[in-house]
Formats: C-alpha cells, sequence, structure tokens
C-alpha cells in the first residue's frame, strides 16, 4: 500500500525537514503534498531527489489525505487540527496545542510507543517539545532500571528551536560583531551573538518559564507522573542541537558502569563517553544525525544513587521531524492508518 502525506507548514525548518526525513527513510507515500499559506504557495521545497510545489492550505481537501503532519503554530492547530480528523485523515502534530489535552497520546517511539492507542479518541497524536523528546529517551532506559525518583535539567537551546527569524538574527548579529555595526535585538530579549540568555518561552507566576514548564509536564506524561523535574532552559548561540546537563537521582543504585551498559543497547540512544580530550559530543556533531548522544556519564555522590550526564541532539529531528515520522511509521506498523489512495491490483 501507499499513503498521501499531507505536510502544513512544508516552507519551515521543520516542514522542510519532515520532507527529507520521509523521503531518507522511504516511508511507502504515493503522494506528499506540501502545504503552507496561500503567500508560499508555489514555493519549491525538495522531496528526496524531486521538486514539490507548495500549494495553499486554506484551500487543499484533507479527504484525499491519509496523514497529516502540522508544524505551523499552536493556534493554527487548534483550529485546524479536529477540521482535518474530521475529513478521516489522522493529525501529527508539532506545536504545543495538543500536548498537554488527556485524549492526545503525547509520544516518543522509544519511549512510550503503546500510547498510540489512544489516537482513537482525537484522531490527533502530539510531538513533544524538542527538548523534552532528547532528554525522555535519554531516561527511559534508566528509569526501567532504578526507578528515577528526581530529575535536575539545565538545556542549552540552538536559537533553530524559535525558527528561521532567530536564526537569522543570530547570523546578522554575529557579522554585526565582526565588522563593528550595532547590534539590534528584534526576535530576543538580549542579544544573542557571543551570548547566553536564560529565558525560552513566556515567564509564569512560578517564575519558571513557560519552555521549563513544558520540559516539566511532558516528561511526567510520557515518562511517570511521580518523577520530579526542575529545569532551567537557556538560549545559545549555536544555530542547530540542543544540549542538555542532566542530574538524576533514582530510587535504586545504578553506577556509572552500568548506565553506560543500558545506554549503549537502547533505542535511539548513542553514547560517546570517554574521560578524555574531546571524548564526548557536542552541539555541532549532532546537528543532521538522528541519534540522541550521550556523553559525561558519572556518578554524583552528593545523592544517594545519583548520576549525571550530558545529551545531545538535533533538536529539527529527533526534537520534531524525526519523531513525527517515527510516529507515521509506528501508526503504519500497527495498522492504524486507513488507505485512501488503494490501486486495483
Amino acid at each position: 500500500m501507499s499513503y498521501t502525506v499531507a505536510i502544513v507548514g512544508a516552507t519551515g525548518n521543520v516542514g522542510r525537514e519532515v520532507l527529507s526525513i520521509l523521503a531518507e527513510r522511504a516511508f511507502p507515500a504515493d503522494k506528499v503534498v506540501p502545504l503552507a499559506s496561500r503567500r508560499s504557495q508555489g514555493t519549491e521545497v525538495s522531496f528526496g531527489d524531486k521538486v514539490l510545489k507548495v500549494k495553499a492550505l486554506d484551500s487543499y481537501n484533507f479527504a484525499d489525505a491519509d496523514i497529516a503532519i502540522m508544524s505551523a503554530g499552536g493556534d493554527l492547530s487548534k483550529t485546524l487540527a479536529p477540521q482535518i480528523v474530521a475529513k478521516g485523515c489522522i493529525v501529527i502534530d508539532n506545536s504545543s496545542a495538543w500536548r498537554y489535552d488527556p485524549d492526545v497520546p503525547l509520544i516518543v517511539p522509544e519511549v512510550n510507543a503503546d500510547a498510540v492507542v489512544g489516537v482513537t479518541k482525537k484522531g490527533i497524536i502530539a510531538n513533544p517539545n524538542c527538548s523534552t523528546a532528547q532528554l525522555v529517551v535519554a531516561l527511559k532506559p534508566l528509569h526501567e532500571k532504578a526507578r528515577i525518583k528526581r530529575i535536575v535539567v539545565s538545556t542549552y537551546q540552538s536559537v533553530s528551536g524559535g525558527g528561521k527569524a532567530k536564526m537569522e538574527e543570530l547570523f546578522e548579529q554575529t557579522r554585526a560583531v565582526f565588522v563593528a555595526d550595532p547590534i539590534e535585538a528584534k526576535e530576543f530579549t538580549k542579544r544573542i551573538a557571543f551570548n547566553l540568555i536564560p529565558h525560552i518561552d513566556t515567564f509564569m507566576d512560578s517564575g519558571d518559564t513557560k519552555e521549563e514548564w513544558k520540559i516539566n509536564a511532558e516528561t511526567k506524561k510520557m515518562l511517570d507522573p511521580k518523577i520530579k523535574v526542575t529545569a532551567t532552559a537557556v538560549r545559545v548561540p549555536v544555530f542547530v542541537s540542543h544540549a542538555e546537563a542532566v542530574n538524576i537521582e533514582f530510587e535504586n543504585e545504578l553506577t556509572a558502569d552500568e548506565a553506560r551498559s543500558i545506554l549503549r543497547e537502547a533505542p535511539g540512544c548513542l553514547v560517546v563517553d570517554k574521560r578524555e580530550d574531546g571524548g564526548y559530543v557536542t552541539p555541532y556533531e549532532a546537528a543532521g544525525e538522528d541519534a540522541t548522544y550521550i556523553s559525561r556519564i558519572r556518578e554524583d555522590p552528593t545523592v544517594d544513587h545519583g548520576l549525571n550526564m550530558w545529551v545531545v541532539s538535533d533538536n529539527l529531528r529527533k526534537g520534531a521531524a524525526l519523531n513525527t515520522v517515527q510516529i507515521a511509521e509506528l501508526l503504519l506498523n500497527r495498522g492504524m492508518i486507513g488507505n485512501k489512495n488503494k490501486k486495483a491490483a
């Protein structure tokens, strides 16, 4: 069988990455339809060795599609996703619009694949926040072994997590530094070039930012509601890939060597952990890769059963596009996608 896949937000960073990954992984799509706002109609996007022309979202009939992968923002998704589902099309959404709805499964296939059965309630599956996705991939196998009690995570998040305009601002500000031009902060609250900003998303009454709250809420939803999570989210002057310094407190003893061995066998994880110069992975090296890289695994002597580790992943791939394609593959493998384009034998 082959399927029709609609990509909503096909001209954005994540949308383009979804198209690339669908082609790389040879997803059985007989037809891929890139969609965006009317002003982007006719824009050309790459799909493997093909070039596709973007169609206007507001005039597309989703009754022709089997799956819609949405990467176009929460407000649009909140309105449009139920309309798409009403046409008999399953929605996989990259925004935060549906992540906290109890009737919408929030899925990272390596972590909670069985939650996919919940798609029957609303026809929507949510993709987690990019920083949470890589975190839970690394935590899941350790939680199964020793039960996690508490996590303290500090994130070092690339500007691509905020979209094209933020990437462009980093580029322009960096250029301005070298040519001594004035530096303007339009997309960020402060200068991002050669700087760090401990502020991602809006502030909440608790003092946490929404990004920090997301990490907490999503980790609990996907992994275990009993885990205590505290996070500090920082934007860094890196174009692609998020890094995280993670401190974990377990209920049961787990040595660094045991953790290293478990993670080497865990799906989606790649351990690069040598106690020598360069024996770890940086965001630059993770860019363009599918794995969640784990380095600097070591015991924390300040708490009982504590470990520290460094987690790095391409936020546009595992944090967004790759994970949505993996969810589509999961639906396919479990026979949960209705095919509207069956051809006569």
